[in-house]
C-alpha cells in the first residue's frame, strides 16, 4: 500500500468480522482490510442495492461471507462463535431516514435489537475480541445549533431513524457498564459516530450523491428537495480511517474501553447540496445549469444543519481527516464516472483510491501511517 505499517500492522493475519459488509461502508472497509492483510469475514442479511459496490468489487470471492439477519440472536452468536474473530466492526443497520418513516418497526428492530444481539453475542463469546460499534451522527438530539455535537451531548431524535441510533448508543453504554467494564472481561467495545459520508459505490435511496449519479448516468437532471441544506461532507475513507484507528487503539489500551468517538470533517468541508452538485458536475463535464432542478418536495423531516465536534478523536486518538474538499469531489466523481461512462473494473480503481489516500495521509504524517 505504502512503505509503512498502517495502523501499526494491527490487522495483518487477524480475523475481522464485519456485520453489514455488503453495504457501502462495509464494502469499502472490506477492501481496505484485505489490503492490510486481514482475514475478512462478513455477515449481512442481503445485498442492499442494485447496482451494488459489494458485487462490483467481487467481494464475495475475496471475503468469507455469510448471509444472516442480526435480528436473530442465534444467527449472530453462531457466526461469532464460528469465525472466532479478533475484531468486530458492527455496521449492519437500516441506514435510510426515509425508509424509517415507511418501516419504523423494522428500523428499530435492526438498529436497536440488532445492535443488542451483537453485544449479547460478544458477552457470551469466550475469547478476547475488540469491537467497534458504528452508529451515526444522527444519534444526537439535533437542535440545529451551529456548533458541533460532542460525545457528551444529549442523544435522541425527532424521527425514528435518529431515535433508533440514539437508543443503540444507550444499549451500548448499559452493556459496557453491566458486562464489559469488568476487569476480567475478554471484550473491549467502543462506538463510532459519523455522517454525511459520500464516495464511489453508494447506491442507497434518498441520498443526494447516489440520486445524482443515477440521474446523470441517464443524462437527466437530478431532482433535489433542499439545495441550501448544509452538511459537513466527508469521503468514506475518512471515517473508516477513524474506525480502524479506534480498533487499533482499543486493542492496545483498555482506557478506550466503553468510549464513544465522533469522526467528521473540519469546517472547510461544510457546503450546501447545491455546492456539491455544481462541483461534481465538473468531473462529469455537465453544464451546472442542467445538472439539477429543485422540486421543494419534502416528504419527511430533514435536518438543516448537523455537524460533529471531533476534538475528542483529535486529543485522544490523534485522528485528523486527510482529504481536502477538492479531493473529496474528485475521488467521488471519478469513481462513478469510471463505472457509468467507462465501464472499468472497479476493484482495482477502488484499491487505487485507498492507496492514494494512504499516501496522502503519510505525506501529512497522520498517526496511523507511522
Amino acid at each position: 500500500m505504502v512503505d509503512v505499517k498502517l495502523f501499526g500492522d494491527t490487522y495483518r493475519r487477524k480475523k475481522v468480522l464485519i456485520t453489514g459488509n455488503t453495504g457501502f461502508k462495509g464494502s469499502w472497509l472490506s477492501a481496505w482490510l484485505l489490503s492490510l492483510g486481514a482475514d475478512v469475514y462478513g455477515l449481512s442479511v442481503d445485498i442492499p442495492t442494485k447496482p451494488s459496490v459489494f458485487e462490483e468489487l467481487e467481494l464475495l470471492k475475496k471475503v468469507h461471507h455469510a448471509f444472516g439477519d442480526i435480528c436473530d440472536l442465534a444467527t449472530v452468536k453462531e457466526r461469532i462463535d464460528a469465525v472466532e474473530p479478533d475484531f468486530v466492526f458492527h455496521l449492519a443497520a437500516q441506514p435510510i431516514v426515509s425508509v424509517s418513516y415507511q418501516a419504523p418497526v423494522d428500523t428499530i428492530l435492526s438498529n436497536v435489537l440488532g445492535t443488542t444481539h451483537v453485544l449479547e453475542a460478544l458477552r457470551l463469546y469466550a475469547k478476547p475480541c475488540t469491537a467497534v460499534i458504528i452508529t451515526s451522527d444522527k444519534c444526537y438530539d439535533n437542535v440545529e445549533w451551529v456548533w458541533g455535537y460532542k460525545e457528551t451531548d444529549a442523544l435522541g431524535g425527532k424521527d425514528i431513524y435518529s431515535g433508533s441510533k440514539g437508543a443503540a448508543e444507550v444499549i451500548f453504554k448499559s452493556y459496557y457498564h453491566s458486562f464489559f467494564k469488568k476487569p476480567d472481561s475478554n471484550i473491549r467495545v467502543a462506538t463510532a459516530r459519523a455522517g454525511n459520508v459520500i464516495g464511489g459505490g453508494d447506491w442507497a435511496l434518498d441520498r443526494i450523491v447516489p440520486d445524482t449519479m443515477r440521474s446523470w448516468s441517464r443524462e437527466e437532471a437530478v431532482e433535489i428537495r433542499n439545495p441550501r441544506a448544509t452538511r459537513p461532507w466527508q469521503h468514506v475513507l475518512e471515517p473508516l480511517s477513524g474506525y480502524l484507528l479506534l480498533g487499533q487503539m482499543l486493542h492496545e489500551d483498555p482506557k478506550f474501553n466503553g468510549e464513544s468517538f465522533n469522526f467528521g470533517p473540519d469546517d472547510s468541508q461544510t457546503h450546501t447540496v447545491e455546492d456539491i452538485l455544481k462541483d461534481l458536475s465538473k468531473t462529469w463535464r455537465i453544464d451546472p445549469g442542467k445538472a439539477y432542478r429543485v422540486t421543494g418536495d419534502r416528504k419527511f423531516h430533514e435536518a438543516g444543519l448537523l455537524k460533529l465536534n471531533c476534538d475528542k478523536a483529535l486529543h485522544h486518538l490523534h485522528w485528523i481527516p486527510v482529504l481536502s474538499y477538492e479531493e473529496l469531489i474528485r475521488y467521488t466523481g471519478e469513481w462513478y464516472y469510471r463505472f457509468y461512462k467507462e465501464g472499468r473494473e472497479m476493484y482495482d480503481h477502488t484499491v487505487g483510491q485507498i492507496r492514494e489516500y494512504c499516501i496522502r495521509a503519510a505525506q501529512k504524517e497522520r498517526i496511523w501511517t507511522k
